[in-house]
């Protein structure tokens, strides 16, 4: 059996060692993880959410139908488009002008999307709306998957390396800090958000994704997505 080609657009290089961490724990084959997005050879579409609105936004241009079979990933089995839940409190105009001026003129989603939390599949749905209008006349095919950590991947990897009963979780999805807070820590549990060290942990995140799971509902439906997407 060949090795999976897993195509990824991201908010940064963090997600991509979190989900490749998680990819890990339950795929049960070999695999290679590609991020198209973001890109060093396209400086133009930026990183973090914007980035990932800008790679949604130029796909609308040139695919119609399901973005995963768009002839730029025909060598890709499976494509994963991430967005941390977060997003849903910003708003167009964090990413400039421009993509302010853009929102209103391809009639996007509505931004902050937010809602009341728990539960938080309501944002998330939420959120999905506002992403399916990025895409516009493409769409996510059945061997597409979206990817939201509520309420961002950091929140994954504070479950891995926490437990639920660390004070820091008691309202893991809900709570729009606990990335941040994972950086606040007493020394011997402070990760910081930065590659290198989110490395260092990738293990511990594979060792205990079912740990993740059990803490983080969003864990569960990017598990189970993955597998029903998978050729």
């Amino acid at each position: 059996m060949s090795d999976l080609r897993i195509a990824l657009v991201a908010e940064g290089p963090t997600d991509y060692v979190i989900l490749e961490a998680a990819l890990k724990a339950f795929l049960g084959r070999d695999f290679v993880l590609i991020q198209l997005q973001p890109e060093a050879t396209q400086p133009e579409m930026g990183s973090g959410w914007c980035g990932v609105l800008k790679w949604c936004y130029e796909a609308s241009k040139r695919c119609i139908g399901p973005v995963d079979q768009d002839t730029t990933l025909s060598n890709f089995d499976l494509l994963i488009l991430h967005l941390d839940v977060d997003v849903s409190t910003f708003q167009y105009g964090n990413c400039g002008q421009t993509t302010n001026d853009l929102a209103i003129a391809c009639n996007w989603g509505d931004l902050p999307c937010a809602q009341v939390c728990p539960p938080v599949s309501s944002t998330c749905d939420a959120l999905k709306v506002v992403v399916d209008s990025w895409l516009g006349q493409a769409t996510l095919g059945q061997h597409s998957v979206l990817c939201l950590p509520a309420h961002s991947s950091g929140t994954w990897l504070a479950a891995a390396t926490l437990g639920a009963a660390h004070p820091l979780l008691a309202n893991a999805e809900c709570d729009i800090q606990v990335e941040a807070n994972l950086e606040r820590l007493p020394l011997q549990q402070r990760i910081k958000k930065r590659p290198r060290d989110y490395r260092n942990y990738a293990p511990v995140m594979t060792e205990n994704w079912q740990q993740v799971k059990n803490i983080c509902t969003q864990a569960q439906v990017f598990e189970q997505d993955v597998l029903n997407a998978i050729p």
